[in-house]
């Protein structure tokens, strides 16, 4: 058996060039996208969401993409989570795509603000009516004593709104308004093709530059 130290696998599968690559990483991305999904990975919407405290520690968690275009990417959560008051307070955060059977990565980093009200209700009213009930149900990353209170919740939230609860107004989405974009393509021998995109606060465009890997 293999030792951690020596696990490994050779990247050898595209290369990332600048010639090739969209002008716009909005747009970028989404090609990436698309081509994870025509690969069919499981789950290529999720990605790790990285926020700090207000001392300054970090936190990281898998959560799942439900919207991109040029205003950002969308999420959605309960506002009063762990990641909400984090948030709050230090309304920046990274997210990572990884999608390791076409060795590529997207790292993003940008600040976040809140969707508007009817964002948030044309999402929440498209989900499973479990999840919707479990809005309700759940006070996200607060301490309970067994789980038996949670299901004893979701029940009482069953019977109280029945099959059309409303959102509930600690249950939102957010936006990430990126201003650094990086694509990160596996090459032989570790040296990886990197593009970074970093919007130009003067002229509001992107600069595209290659880092080494």
């Amino acid at each position: 058996m293999a030792t951690l130290a020596e696990l490994r696998r050779n990247y050898a599968l595209n290369s990332l060039d600048e010639s090739d690559a969209e002008r716009d990483p909005i747009r970028q991305f989404q090609r990436w996208f698309a081509e994870a999904l025509d690969a069919k990975l499981p789950e290529p919407n999720a990605m790790t969401l990285a926020t700090v405290d207000p001392n300054g520690r970090p936190a990281a968690r898998i959560v799942l993409i439900k919207g991109v275009d040029e205003r950002g990417f969308v999420f959605f959560t309960n506002y009063e989570s762990r990641k909400g008051h984090e948030l709050a307070a230090n309304p920046y955060a990274s997210l990572l795509f990884h999608w390791i059977e076409l060795e590529r990565q997207v790292r993003i980093e940008g600040t976040v603000v809140k969707t508007s009200a009817e964002e948030s209700d044309t999402y929440f009213q498209s989900r499973p009516l479990g999840s919707r009930i479990g809005a309700w149900a759940s006070d996200q990353s607060q301490v309970i004593p067994n789980r038996a209170v949670l299901e004893a919740r979701e029940r009482e939230v069953t019977a109280q709104y029945g099959e059309h609860p409303p959102r509930p107004p600690h249950w939102g989405g957010y936006r990430l308004v990126p201003d650094t974009i990086e694509f990160w393509q596996g090459r032989p021998s570790r040296l990886h093709d990197r593009l970074r995109y970093a919007k130009d606060d003067d002229a509001g465009a992107w600069r595209i530059a290659r880092l080494a890997p």
